[in-house]
């Protein structure tokens, strides 16, 4: 196993900062930026046997994974910003990078701060799960359960058959029969067996796997057997079963690559790479043959619900959307969102851009649409897909009172997005 954690950390140049600590990337053109996991900030123990053993069974999982490969660094990917085709655009994207609006979709994990590309993401995010078994086996095996295994019906099941296998030896902590798990069990069978991760948690609270005899059979067969544990251990039973009770899948995170540019009349030029779209290369071609036949159609009388209709079915070609924010001095904030995000994280984005974020403002839409934060609706609801450009103004009677005060700040965003500042040509 030692060989295999050598492999691994000259592979992907991992180093662990040991317990209660981050893992990171030794590569110094990383962004420095890692995110610990929500149970990162839980007191943490040593690995005992039963973490060795239950770690030593996933990476054996792992032995026969290719392993992903660690990604350039954020600003590499973030080298190309231009655009030149018309807005909306929705031909068949272009394979140059320089005519995009933006190079890419992409995503952070949050075990790792690693920047990722769509297809990167599961692989990348199973090796950072399996790197935590050295720090915390505990930890590792609770995100398996809950990240490795897309059925969350299943999950649940699992979850509550563990659960139940801790109560019932807290409840009766000298009485064998309960830390005893026949792995044959019909229950543990079609429940735990197979559902990734499941074993390993048990493993690492302390079950040993244990050949025994069974009563008239003449073959032994495989038993989890936990020794009896002390008071305290009891106790950090609960506290670890209510881990896994609590515990969410690890999702990587949309980078919302936030990108400024000085004022420009190129403003509402959009071209987007192919991430965008919920259709494929040779759909788009299809589309963009028929477009010229649905300029007649548009001109025919249609009813409202006809035309809600059409434009529902337009928005739900896009998995992403791309939106730049025009500023009062003329400049551009530009970020990546999902269609579906709500229009909350939309004014958050902006919101953390700003110096002074606290003042209220508002973003007006195409067509002079006012949007509300407060309003539970999606981007694609607010027909802000596939790209569109907002206009951002402050609340007048908040900003006479700043300026009556001498209270106005010399800058709109924050140095860190100002440092970056770009041209769009």
């Amino acid at each position: 196993m030692k060989k295999f954690f050598d492999d691994i950390k000259k592979d992907m140049k991992f180093k662990s900062a040991g317990p209660g600590k981050k893992l990171t990337e030794d590569t110094s053109t990383k962004p420095d930026r890692v995110q610990s996991s929500s149970s990162a900030k839980n007191n943490r123990h040593a690995p005992g046997e039963g973490a060795q053993r239950a770690g030593a069974a996933a990476l054996a999982r792992v032995e026969q994974r290719q392993r992903p490969k660690v990604h350039t660094s954020q600003d590499a990917i973030r080298s190309q910003g231009e655009t030149t085709s018309p807005y909306p655009s929705t031909s068949v994207p272009v394979k140059d990078p320089s005519c995009l609006s933006v190079s890419g979709v992409y995503f952070t994990c949050p075990l790792t701060g690693t920047t990722l590309t769509k297809s990167e993401r599961e692989a990348h995010i199973k090796e950072a799960i399996f790197m935590r078994f050295e720090e915390d086996a505990v930890e590792a095996s609770v995100m398996m359960v809950h990240t490795f295994n897309k059925d969350r019906e299943k999950v649940k099941a699992a979850v509550d058959i563990i659960s139940k296998y801790v109560d019932n030896i807290c409840k009766n902590p000298t009485e064998e029969k309960y830390r005893k798990i026949k792995l044959s069990n019909k229950v543990f069978q079609e429940k735990v067996r197979y559902v990734e991760g499941g074993r390993e948690f048990l493993q690492a609270m302390g079950f040993m796997s244990v050949m025994l005899p069974v009563e008239g059979q003449e073959e032994e067969e495989e038993f989890l057997v936990l020794p009896e544990q002390t008071p305290d251990a009891l106790e950090l039973m609960k506290e670890r079963r209510d881990r896994l009770q609590r515990g969410e899948p690890v999702r990587a995170q949309l980078d919302r690559q936030p990108q400024v540019f000085g004022p420009s009349p190129n403003a509402q030029h959009f071209e987007l790479p192919p991430e965008f779209y919920n259709l494929t290369a040779e759909e788009l071609k299809k589309e963009q043959q028929q477009r010229s036949d649905l300029v007649e159609r548009n001109a025919m009388l249609r009813t409202k619900a006809m035309r809600e209709k059409e434009e529902h079915r337009e928005r739900r070609k896009y998995n992403y959307t791309l939106l730049r924010i025009r500023l009062p001095d003329g400049s551009l904030l530009q970020g990546t969102f999902y269609a579906w995000d709500r229009l909350s994280v939309l004014f958050g984005f902006v919101r953390e851009s700003l110096v002074d974020g606290w003042q209220p403002f508002e973003l007006i839409a195409p067509g002079s649409q006012k949007l509300q934060e407060s309003d539970e609706v999606a981007l694609a609801e607010c027909s802000l897909v596939p790209a569109a450009l907002l206009t951002f103004t402050w609340d007048a009677a908040v900003q006479a009172d700043i300026a009556a005060a001498g209270g106005k700040s010399p800058f709109l965003l924050k140095p860190q997005l100002l440092e970056t500042i770009r041209t769009l040509s």
